[in-house]
């Protein structure tokens, strides 16, 4: 009886370690999705005309919303002229554009054209 009982609970164990793995990726997936800033007309401006003037250093890298940048890219802090909202995140300038940053993640949350 004993030993029934403990292959039961084997079977188990074993059976439950697929399902915790499908779990785990789609918790991983779920992150990636951020909802999009609101950045109204008149931010953008303000935004753009900072890094243009301030002459922002550019980088190289390729910038996608949802992805995450290499460690070796620098992530500029926002300035407070670009309002509480965005405080949270980093940013960096590619390609003309500024692309907002998760700094936890690295993950491009928005890019302002």
């Amino acid at each position: 009886m004993k030993r029934i009982l403990l292959t039961a609970a084997a079977l188990v164990a074993v059976l439950s370690v697929p399902a915790m793995a499908q779990t785990t990726i789609v918790t991983t997936t779920e992150e990636r999705v951020s909802p999009p800033l609101s950045i109204a007309p008149q931010q953008r401006t303000i935004i753009k005309r900072y890094v243009v003037e301030r002459q922002v250093p550019v980088v190289r890298e390729r910038v996608i919303v949802g992805e995450p940048l290499a460690q070796e890219v620098e992530l500029q802090p926002v300035p407070q002229e670009w309002g509480p909202d965005f405080r949270q995140y980093r940013y960096v300038y590619a390609d003309d554009h500024v692309a907002f940053v998760d700094p936890g993640t690295r993950r491009v949350i928005e890019v302002v054209d």
